[in-house]
């Protein structure tokens, strides 16, 4: 085959693949959305640990998200390194008390939905809403990133919690 002759056969499957895509409507693409971070999702079904630990953690991003008035995106962007952070922090003139605050209230939200999708016990939940109100943000930022050990049934947190509160006895009402 003739160099002339590969040519035109590029051109035409170029020429193809452009009507293909105009035809399967790619003329008129628009991105999707960003979801506000405040406005409330319901719970998948999730099914097991891994699926719980991201539902766990879609909440929190999206409760610190809310506090922070920015994107569920942006803020897990920013949150991935402690320089990533610090230049999140700085574009949106956050001060650190803020982003804290801010993580915490998502660990919050995110407990909170938890429990009303069956996934924690309600004291369960109140031992934990007590705990993420007063975690230091490295330890809430890693709780988001990996929740699994928070949801492990075979000894994790919430049952390390539930064993407290049930070796306290009459403490407890």
């Amino acid at each position: 085959m003739s160099g002339r002759a590969l040519v035109l056969a590029a051109l035409a499957a170029s020429a193809t693949l452009v009507v293909a895509y105009l035809a399967a409507g790619g003329g008129d693409y628009e991105p999707t959305t960003v979801a506000d971070p405040c406005a409330p999702r319901a719970w998948r079904e999730p099914a097991g640990l891994e699926e719980t630990a991201e539902q766990f953690a879609l909440s929190a991003l999206d409760g610190a998200a809310c506090e922070l008035h920015v994107s569920r995106e942006t803020l897990a962007v920013a949150l991935g390194t402690s320089e990533s952070r610090a230049a999140f922090a700085a574009e949106y003139g956050i001060e650190d008390a803020e982003l804290e605050a801010a993580v915490r209230a998502g660990l919050v939200r995110a407990i909170g939905d938890a429990e009303r999708a069956g996934e924690l016990d309600p004291l369960a939940a109140e031992g934990l809403r007590t705990v993420a109100a007063r975690l230091p943000v490295d330890e809430g930022i890693a709780l988001i990133e990996d929740a699994t050990e928070l949801f492990d049934g075979a000894g994790g947190i919430v049952d390390d919690l539930g064993g407290l509160l049930d070796g306290a006895g009459g403490l407890v009402p």
